[in-house]
C-alpha cells in the first residue's frame, strides 16, 4: 500500500540555512544508495523559515530507518525549531509528475 507523510515546521532563523544543509544531505545520501519504494521532497517555504518535508512510500518499513544523514537531521532537531513540528500521514489520492 502507498503511504505518505507529511511535516511541516518551522525553524528558529538562525537555524534555517543549518536545517537545510542537514535536509540536502538526507536527500544526496537517498541519492546515493537508492532504497527504493520512495519518493521524498523537502521544500523551504518562502519565509525563510518554514519547511515541508513529503515521503511517499510503499509498504510499512521505514525508509529511513538506517540512514545516517536522517539521523544527523534529527539529533538537534528540536532545538532548530520555533514551537512543534505538523506530523500528518496521509493516503495518495494521485499524482501527476513526480515520478
Amino acid at each position: 500500500m502507498t503511504a505518505a507523510i507529511v511535516v511541516q515546521y518551522r525553524t528558529r532563523a538562525d537555524s534555517a540555512a543549518h536545517n537545510q544543509r542537514l535536509a540536502e544531505r538526507v536527500v544526496e545520501e537517498l541519492n546515493a544508495r537508492d532504497p527504493g519504494g520512495l519518493r521524498y521532497q523537502v521544500f523551504r517555504l518562502e519565509d525563510g523559515v518554514g519547511f515541508v518535508h513529503i515521503a511517499v512510500f510503499d509498504g510499512t518499513a521505514d525508509p529511513f530507518g538506517d540512514s545516517c544523514a536522517f539521523a544527523a537531521f534529527h539529533a538537534e532537531f528540536p532545538a532548530r525549531l520555533v514551537g512543534p513540528a505538523t506530523v500528518l500521514r496521509a493516503a495518495v489520492v494521485g499524482t501527476y509528475g513526480i515520478e
